[in-house]
């Protein structure tokens, strides 16, 4: 039910969703994910990894299979990243946008 996952003093906690990254058969998935995308890059969303409330919110945003993103900026400390989606300017966390894989266009 729980996986474990490894926080930031190195200690493992309990994450309700398993390990961070990982697809819902438990394996990490190789395709780049809009937070590997560098600013000025347009690409399309392939799929959102995971579940609960913050996919559900990514959807209602916009954020499903087939939509293109334009990355405009990342933040100076790198979190969050601002991306135009439809008509609208959306930013997320690195930690969301690591959950939605892309393509090129």
């Amino acid at each position: 039910m729980f996986g474990e996952a490894q926080g930031a003093r190195g200690m493992r906690h309990r994450h309700r969703h398993g390990w961070r990254g990982e697809t819902a058969g438990g394996k990490l998935s190789a395709a780049p994910s809009l937070n590997d995308m560098a600013p000025g890059t347009t690409c399309r969303i392939k799929r959102l990894l995971g579940q609960g409330a913050i996919r559900q919110r990514l959807l209602d945003m916009g954020f499903v299979p087939g939509a293109e993103v334009a990355v405009i900026r990342s933040a100076p400390l790198r979190d969050p990243i601002e991306v135009r989606i439809g008509g609208s300017f959306v930013t997320v966390r690195r930690e969301e946008a690591a959950r939605i894989e892309v393509t090129d266009v």
